[in-house]
């Protein structure tokens, strides 16, 4: 399992749950991926937990504030994305049409961040590290492994995008009609968007954290039995792996992944 020190601008490096009950979400997570949690405090009466696992950093879990709450705010899982500069790339989000929604701030001497709103209304956030680089694992079992764009309007989201990370988008021919498209900063692949299908016209455009596994199928029923709801049962993606979608006691979705 190989420690990530250092990410390059526009690549998703953590990943927060925010959530109404921590203790619930710890007991559902832990028991889900064999995560373990560590608390810290972060400010009065505050505390912050890192979620490990095999020891090395894959998230945050936090308590959703009483004013988000109050705002209509769900519990909900929370990319950020690495960048060079947090105020450079707020201003930019703005210029194309975003929203920040929570300023520019410092986090101790951790990092830079902000949580914005693309013009559809997706939610995500900026790292600007400075002792805290993000995750020390991706892209293994029990680590974040991809984030996915929902949204009505793809050929919109790829502009905003574009302007604000330089990200590129390539198109994948699923077949029937549909594409799939894969964001990238130069050669790396970063996160992918579809549309929204018609099916989906009531749930909001957001972004969706997958997290690797070793067993699809066993995962998904390990976490139906400690009460998740399954929006999507385990599925192949042809010559790609296998995934799921589920959404956890509190009203969190994810979704899990195991590579072909």
């Amino acid at each position: 399992m190989a420690t990530t020190t250092k990410y390059a601008h526009g690549v998703f490096s953590w990943a927060q749950l925010g959530t109404t009950d921590t203790a619930a979400a710890k007991r559902f997570y832990g028991s889900v991926f064999g995560w373990e949690f560590e608390e810290i405090p972060a400010g009065p009466e505050m505390t912050y937990t890192f979620i490990r696992s095999k020891g090395k950093s894959v998230g945050g879990l936090a308590a959703l504030p009483k004013e988000a709450i109050a705002h209509g705010a769900p519990p909900h899982w929370l990319p950020f994305v690495n960048v060079t500069s947090a105020d450079d790339v707020a201003k930019k989000a703005a210029q194309a049409g975003g929203r920040v929604q929570m300023a520019v701030m410092d986090v101790m001497d951790a990092g830079r961040m902000a949580t914005l709103q693309d013009p559809a209304g997706a939610h995500f956030a900026l790292w600007q590290a400075k002792t805290h680089p993000g995750a020390d694992v991706v892209n293994e079992t029990g680590a974040m492994c991809w984030n996915e764009l929902m949204t009505p309007d793809t050929e919109a989201a790829a502009r905003f995008y574009k302007a604000v990370f330089g990200w590129t988008a390539d198109q994948v021919d699923m077949g029937g009609g549909s594409t799939y498209t894969i964001f990238k900063v130069g050669d790396t692949r970063v996160g992918g968007m579809m549309a929204r299908p018609p099916r989906l016209k009531d749930v909001p455009p957001h972004w969706l954290t997958y997290f690797g596994v070793s067993d699809c199928d066993a995962t998904v029923k390990k976490a139906g039995d400690l009460g998740a709801k399954i929006l999507m049962p385990p599925t192949d993606i042809p010559n790609t792996g296998r995934f799921a979608v589920c959404q956890d006691g509190q009203g969190a979705v994810f979704a899990i992944f195991k590579p072909k």
